[in-house]
């Protein structure tokens, strides 16, 4: 008579187990109660014991996962127990606590895992010890819950200092933006390329001015205005870069849409500046100006961060000195500013002190070439280091509206 043994169920709600490993062969002669294999679930691993004696022939393979109820070996009830049985299985019994790799089948073994694919229960305990491994000893380099064991005694016992952490769901908008990050990464081909920018005329610029320009207009001269006009200048020497592709088209735009990214209370925000290239120095920090005040009151709308062309970001607020900033899609590059930092540089043959900012442009290759991009790049590098005569046209106090 061939008894027909059926996985059974760990417990409420789990439909499926893994064989984690078979401590029988195929044609072994088992006992009753014998344990025979262990399984893997999501909150246990169990072993599971030979229902009657007899002949065992196994229907699936260590790694395997099987439903709830699926016959998973047979055994022949009929068959006598061969002359020295009891030596093998005496022997897998008294290894069971400590088993070794499972004997092989008598068929040849068919590659279903790839490697560092961890088991159920070992996934569990990996997530609560916090273990990460690459491999495992199972089968095709499977992670059992024996190598997460093992990982996490080699850890070490855990520090005398405090070991709490908080847990809280992530709001909406966060989720939104990490979704738009992976996508970023994901759907466009990104490149960054760098530069670096004596920020010294820009100095000279604002120390000279800035009196005369917050008496006249009632806010001061920032480094936003120099960088968004230089960066509406080079957008219109390449306007490859003011574009994005929309399906199989490529929309390039004759106006510039200056998104600024800014810190608020909701996380990093992005509201744009409607026809930059129409702007002056003025114009631009009371929009930057006014639309960052919404930004941090929680008033700024949709319509207000929607639309733009390109992107400036700066990371140097919060002491960045370089970085690789992440397209805004659908838009195709970004500006990203840094830091000023004193350092010694070359000029005309000699080593003097300057303030340095680096410079970083991430474009989409898509639809960017690297002249374009490097051209970009270079341009405001030229306009920001020679303001007067490039932005302001020679004449300062009329740039200004002074």
């Amino acid at each position: 008579m061939i008894l027909e043994m059926k996985v059974p169920s760990p417990g409420e709600s789990i439909s499926e187990v893994e064989i984690a490993s078979w401590l029988v062969s195929t044609g072994d002669y088992v006992e009753k109660d014998q344990p025979i294999a262990e399984i893997d679930s999501d909150k246990a691993t169990l072993e599971l014991p030979a229902e009657e004696s007899g002949v065992i022939e196994l229907l699936a393979e260590d790694g395997d996962t099987v439903e709830v109820g699926q016959v998973v070996c047979k055994i022949d009830m009929d068959a006598k127990a061969p002359e020295g049985a009891s030596k093998p299985v005496a022997k897998k019994e008294e290894e069971a606590p400590n088993p070794g790799p499972a004997a092989p089948a008598a068929e040849p073994v068919k590659e279903n895992y790839a490697t560092g694919t961890p088991s159920p229960a070992a996934k569990k305990l990996m997530d609560e010890k916090g273990v990460s491994l690459d491999k495992g000893t199972g089968k095709d380099g499977r992670i059992t819950k024996a190598d997460v064991l093992d990982a996490v005694a080699s850890m070490g016992s855990p520090g005398n200092g405090p070991r709490t952490s908080t847990s809280k769901k992530m709001s909406s908008l966060r989720r939104k933006l990490a979704s738009r990050l992976v996508s970023v990464k994901n759907e466009t081909a990104m490149l960054t390329t760098f530069n670096e920018v004596d920020m010294k005329p820009i100095f000279d610029l604002r120390k000279k001015y800035q009196p005369q320009f917050v008496e006249k207009h009632g806010f001061k001269l920032g480094f936003m205005s120099f960088f968004t006009l230089a960066s509406t200048r080079a957008l219109k020497m390449y306007p490859g870069v003011n574009s994005m592709i929309d399906g199989d088209h490529l929309n390039t735009f004759d106006y510039v849409d200056m998104s600024i990214a800014v810190s608020g209370p909701k996380g990093l925000m992005v509201p744009v500046v409607r026809n930059a290239e129409t702007m002056s120095f003025a114009g631009v920090e009371r929009e930057i100006a006014r639309l960052a005040t919404k930004v941090r009151d929680g008033k700024i709308t949709v319509d207000e961060m929607t639309g733009g062309t390109f992107t400036i970001t700066n990371g140097g607020v919060f002491g960045s000195m370089l970085s690789t900033p992440i397209i805004n899609p659908p838009q195709s590059a970004i500006l990203g500013m840094h830091n000023i930092v004193e350092r010694p540089v070359a000029i005309d043959g000699a080593v003097t002190i300057r303030p340095i900012m680096y410079v970083a442009l991430s474009y989409d290759h898509r639809v960017i070439d690297g002249r374009e991009s490097v051209g970009t790049l270079v341009a405001i590098k030229e306009a920001l280091e020679n303001p007067e005569e490039i932005l302001m046209g020679g004449n300062v106090e009329r740039a200004l509206e002074l």
